[in-house]
């Protein structure tokens, strides 16, 4: 909302998850054209090695590229503590479907969280002044915005793992399942993105709890929640990126020991990756306009422009020719824009507004905020 203008920030939202839900399915649908029950099996079908490789190296780095569990509390300890004793065994599962039970428990914690944002916009909104170009319409910065909604949306990488868990799957099944899904996900994500944005307008950071005071107990348990969820969903990521090692170097097939050895490897990785990172607003851009974006908009696209032999002015083929460039273009000026121009973040540092003596400093620009963020922690009695 903060990079695409809050009223524009609403109607991407929709279009994203729109493609998004357009996208599952057309999959399936290549699927189902091509006779193969994996995304690299499609690609493969349709597109060659050259294709294969690709889109091997997008599903592979999905996991890498993001894992926000350090900023649960911001200890070293704490993340690979958690790692070892939670997300480790979870990932050692063969079976997709054995994590159902568990991401039920992750979505009911993300409502809690979403509470959580909701009682603090009536609770502290009030008390911090909004920013002056809070409400206008739109943005420069809008391609960045599709990006990070990109991400949020993205489950492409799995969504054949997840058809091939289901009883009798069929396209009919997958279509209702990913309309009723994506409709749900687009409602939460509407509320976690007006109740932020109203809450902290324009100081609105990357990662929404930066934006909240140390001191509030309630944020806290939000915060823990949300280590949670991210303990519990992360397997499901580790499923594919092991399920790529496995279809190109071991011929889609591991044995006991190695399936062991490469989860261990993957999640370490990760989890090294997680401790170098402190901002999570870079990591979001880059992963939605490098991965998401091609995976939601171009992959899926090009491989059913290709299988598909209905007429050209076919519904799905002619969003398919509009989805294409759309994708292509927020991937590269996406990209551009979030190396170049990227989002706020405070690295660890509360927000001026946390401070008693600083409550005046509810009336400074955005441009002093950002001045204040960097020297608070020198001298914050400079700005009493």
């Amino acid at each position: 909302m903060k990079q695409a203008g809050f009223p524009l920030g609403i109607l991407l939202l929709f279009w994203v998850s729109y493609v998004t839900d357009f996208s599952l399915v057309l999959l399936i649908k290549g699927g189902a054209l091509s006779g193969t029950d994996t995304y690299q099996s499609l690609v493969n079908k349709t597109f060659g090695f050259p294709g294969y490789l690709l889109l091997s190296v997008l599903q592979f780095l999905y996991p890498f590229i993001v894992d926000p569990e350090n900023l649960l509390i911001g200890h070293h300890f704490i993340i690979v503590l958690s790692t070892v004793a939670f997300t480790l065994p979870l990932s050692l599962y063969r079976d997709i479907a054995k994590l159902g039970k568990i991401s039920l428990i992750s979505t009911v914690l993300t409502t809690l969280i979403l509470g959580i944002v909701m009682a603090r916009v009536v609770s502290l909104g009030p008390h911090i002044t909004k920013t002056e170009d809070a409400w206008i319409f739109a943005k420069p910065n809008a391609i960045q915005a599709v990006g990070v909604m990109s991400f949020a949306f993205i489950c492409h990488h799995n969504c054949f793992l997840v058809y091939g868990s289901l009883e009798e799957p069929t396209v009919a099944k997958w279509s209702r399942i990913i309309h009723v899904s994506t409709l749900i996900s687009v409602f939460i994500s509407i509320l976690f993105a007006t109740c932020g944005y109203m809450t902290f307008t324009g100081y609105t950071q990357g990662d929404l709890f930066e934006n909240y005071c140390r001191n509030d107990d309630l944020v806290t348990f939000g915060r823990f929640c949300y280590g949670v969820t991210v303990i519990l969903t992360y397997p499901i990521e580790c499923f594919v990126t092991r399920e790529v090692i496995a279809n190109v170097f071991f011929g889609g097939t591991l044995s006991s020991v190695l399936h062991i050895i490469i989860t261990v490897v993957i999640i370490t990785v990760a989890t090294l990756v997680s401790l170098l990172i402190d901002c999570l607003g870079i990591v979001l851009e880059l992963n939605g306009v490098l991965c998401a974006a091609p995976l939601i908009f171009i992959i899926p696209s090009a491989c059913y422009l290709k299988l598909s032999e209905e007429p050209r002015t076919h519904s799905d083929k002619i969003m398919s020719c509009v989805m294409l460039p759309i994708g292509a273009v927020v991937m590269a000026v996406g990209f551009v824009m979030a190396v170049t121009n990227p989002q706020d973040c405070t690295h660890g540092q509360e927000m001026f507004y946390c401070f008693p003596d600083n409550s005046s400093l509810t009336n400074i620009s955005i441009s002093h905020f950002q001045l204040t963020t960097q020297l608070s922690i020198l001298n914050v009695s400079i700005f009493q």
